[in-house]
């Protein structure tokens, strides 16, 4: 049971509606951490989108977009502090004040720098510095869990690192926050189940989002690469495609991969997709459903993410100020 001083934060940038791998990866995590944790913050980390080049009025529908599709999926603004991140100007001093404490060789070794600027060989500043923001998103609210995938830990152990540079340089005031390791395996791409589920893959039967139809789900698990052996069993390495949708179909029917691999005892792989599209469908339909009402109402959105504004600062603000002191600023 976490202590009652416990926080979760997490962020997520706003891509528009989160695919499959979303969902599973993080978005059931949340849900299931708000009714765990005393205090809860949820934020739409617009800040971190612009490392890349956006368009403007499909980055502000990304946003509500993103919000309609975590309520959808579970998130209630009762019990999380949900807010849009660039809302919160806190969040940008403090990543200041803890930039002139990282070294640029820290930043260097990052795995997320080294992999997006193979793709352009070259990257902006911002793309250079966001573990930096993202260590300020953390340490702002005094956060002491954060969920994270196995991808994002050396991240974390920045923030990490730099609640530590700053309490040995200027006193004790942030935690040291602690990785929530997701259990639930990265969701493969339907059509290369080397890679993780993306929204950027070309191939658009790659990937399966939360507003597909039942008819785009089924094309797109009929179309999924598996391989010639019709027996369905559960091994990633080397039936990385059929492997893929076994722990789909035990994701979304709640039950475990044995239990999955009982349930498709007989079955070859294409009858078994048809099994795995059921689980799906009726896992999804009641959230697509949920994230076509709330897409029509901007007004009610926008008005959760103000709220989430307001409660956020709250916390932050005085967070802040101690920083600003402490080095000196007033």
């Amino acid at each position: 049971k976490p202590p009652g001083s416990a926080r979760v934060f997490s962020g997520i940038q706003p891509t528009g509606v989160p695919h499959l791998g979303n969902y599973l990866g993080a978005l059931e995590n949340w849900v299931a951490l708000q009714n765990q944790y005393p205090s809860v913050l949820y934020s739409i980390v617009d800040l971190h989108s612009i490392t890349w080049p956006q368009d403007p009025d499909q980055l502000r529908n990304n946003i509500l977009d993103m919000a309609a599709s975590l309520l959808a999926c579970g998130i209630d603004p009762q019990k999380v502090i949900l807010f849009q991140q660039s809302q919160v100007p806190e969040h940008a001093e403090l990543c200041w004040i803890l930039g002139c404490l990282t070294s640029m060789p820290r930043l260097r070794h990052l795995p997320q720098w080294k992999m997006k600027t193979k793709l352009k060989n070259e990257g902006s500043v911002g793309l250079y510095t966001y573990p930096v923001l993202q260590a300020a998103d953390i340490l702002l609210y005094k956060s002491t869990h954060v969920p994270v995938g196995e991808d994002q830990v050396q991240h974390l152990e920045l923030a990490q690192d730099l609640a530590r540079i700053f309490n040995n340089s200027y006193g004790e005031l942030f935690p040291e926050p602690r990785a929530l390791l997701s259990s639930t395996r990265k969701v493969k791409s339907l059509r290369n189940p080397s890679a993780k589920m993306s929204k950027s893959d070309p191939q658009t039967v790659a990937t399966i989002t939360m507003t597909d139809s039942p008819d785009d789900i089924a094309l797109k698990i009929r179309r999924a690469v598996t391989d010639f052996t019709s027996e369905v069993t559960f091994d990633p390495e080397t039936r990385p495609g059929v492997s893929n949708l076994v722990m789909i179909h035990a994701a979304m029917a709640k039950i475990s991969v044995e239990e999955a691999l009982l349930q498709a005892r007989g079955m070859d792989t294409g009858a078994y997709k048809g099994l795995v599209t059921e689980a799906v469908i009726q896992r999804l339909t009641p959230i697509r459903e949920e994230i076509q009402r709330l897409r029509t109402d901007r007004v009610h959105l926008e008005g959760l993410l103000a709220q989430g504004k307001h409660r956020a600062r709250e916390l932050a603000a005085p967070v802040l100020a101690e920083a600003r002191h402490r080095v000196g600023f007033c």
